[in-house]
């Protein structure tokens, strides 16, 4: 390493977050810019250490100590090559993974972790500002047609991929711009829109044709997209909510938080919400059941909205504060986390389960009414008596989970075999029960993080092309 002895002089710093009072005031991102000799030091803190277990930590295999002796040396150019090889996207994951890399980090052990995740951002940033990140169309094309369904993270790594294989690609999104969650999932406060619009021009550029708007299955019959393309790949995300079936789940004012978190990203980008089906926390008492990605993005987008107050409740008990016997490193540790909506303000619980919601003579929400719960340790759940409680609420935001990927339509229709958690089943090549039919991301290993997403839809691609051509010369 470029520095040996780094990581015992410098102490981890990550960058500072915008102050509270002013950030939620409008939906730029939370962190402040850090200036590059700083992040060099930090990079300086990776060791030497023999067996770098972040390789592991990280879905992708990104070959971090690498690219962080080069960020050190000031070898920017070559550091974007090298992070790239890996990851189609580290401008995504650089902002928006919660960084399993860091947890496997072996300075971890007994300090503090490298900031392997703001090194990764800002690669890709210089990247850009450097105008080293351009179009890459394939210098020979296969003539081999290729559908992606879906344009979250798992189908644009792979659309990408298979398009620098010199397929034809066509990535079909139901929605009205590309990006799936990224666009109209996470709010703008942790992922600037900007961000995935110039790597979409980015695969433009480079061929890839995108088609909005268009629900495959629907819009496009099943047999139309067999007849017209030499594969499909299915990547449609695990976007069948959790529900909460107690009495009173019917009034108005209880929404999904995928129903409330896509509006305020269309207002962010100027786009139409009909006014009849609108949601927004102003000036109400919310609460958001979840303790999750999603419920965080719930809380800070009421924040911004200017709710009244917030509460968020979280069935599982409050995590340790720290790594137990349990929790041995280099796993991913399940520890208490608080992400930049929490330090913004609102009352967070654990061990709390609803049992009914009540409202008023027009049928809008008015109270949830709840009740402490234990574990045991066998993880029965078991209510603790004269613990009942009940509080005001005129929107109530579930952000539980998923359930795995809509199944009517195009997955019916293709007659795709589902796996014992309702996913798209696959073999080890990616492709479903049906040949020439490929899944991959939440659709089929469900509900997960963007980084899975970006891999699964990296060997997705490399399964596709090595089905249509017999061989790939894509990383595996």
């Amino acid at each position: 390493m470029g520095k040996v002895t780094g990581f015992l002089e410098y102490p981890r710093v990550a960058p500072p977050r915008r102050p509270v009072e002013e950030r939620v005031k409008d939906w730029f991102e939370v962190y402040q810019p850090f200036p590059d000799p700083k992040l060099q030091q930090q990079a300086a803190r990776c060791m030497d250490c023999g067996i770098p277990f972040c390789h592991t930590g990280c879905p992708l295999t990104n070959i971090i100590p690498d690219w962080n002796d080069l960020v050190y040396r000031g070898r920017w150019k070559d550091a974007l090559k090298i992070l790239h090889s890996t990851n189609n996207f580290p401008d995504f994951t650089g902002r928006i993974c919660p960084a399993p890399c860091e947890a496997a980090c072996v300075l971890g052990i007994n300090n503090d972790p490298v900031t392997i995740k703001q090194i990764e951002k800002t690669i890709a940033e210089k990247g850009f500002e450097e105008g080293w990140i351009v179009p890459e169309p394939p210098a020979v094309r296969t003539g081999k047609k290729i559908a992606v369904i879906g344009s979250g993270p798992a189908g644009m790594a792979a659309a990408q991929q298979l398009n620098r294989a010199g397929h034809w690609v066509t990535v079909f999104e139901k929605s009205d711009r590309i990006g799936g969650l990224l666009t109209y999932g996470i709010p703008d406060f942790k992922l600037e829109k900007r961000v995935v619009e110039r790597r979409v021009d980015q695969m433009t550029a480079e061929g890839i044709s995108f088609r909005t708007s268009v629900h495959a299955g629907v819009d496009i019959p099943a047999v139309d997209l067999r007849t017209e393309f030499d594969a499909i790949l299915i990547a449609i995300g695990s976007t069948r909510p959790r529900d909460l079936p107690v009495p009173g789940r019917e009034l108005k004012g209880i929404h999904f938080a995928m129903d409330f978190l896509p509006q305020q990203n269309r207002r962010g980008a100027g786009l139409p919400v009909d006014p009849a089906t609108s949601i927004t926390a102003t000036g109400k008492r919310v609460v958001i059941i979840g303790g999750g990605d999603t419920g965080a993005d719930c809380l800070g987008t009421s924040h911004r909205q200017g709710a009244a107050s917030v509460h968020q409740f979280e069935l599982l008990p409050q995590p340790p504060p720290a790594r137990t016997p349990n929790m041995p490193w280099p796993q991913w540790p399940m520890i208490l986390r608080s992400e930049s909506a929490h330090e913004e303000g609102g009352i967070r619980k654990w061990s709390v389960n609803t049992r009914r919601f009540s409202g008023d003579e027009y049928g809008n929400v008015k109270k949830l009414h709840a009740i402490q719960v234990e574990f045991d340790s066998n993880r029965r759940m078991h209510e603790v008596p004269g613990t009942e409680f009940e509080l005001n609420a005129d929107l109530v935001l579930l952000a539980m989970g998923f359930l795995g990927p809509v199944q009517d339509g195009l997955v019916e229709d293709l007659g795709l075999q589902l796996d014992e958690r309702q996913n798209i089943a696959t073999n080890q090549n990616y492709m479903s029960s049906v040949p020439g039919v490929f899944a991959a991301g939440d659709a089929r290993r469900g509900q997960s993080l963007v980084v899975w997403a970006l891999s699964e839809g990296r060997k997705a691609a490399r399964a596709v092309d090595q089905y249509l051509m017999g061989s790939s010369k894509l990383p595996a």
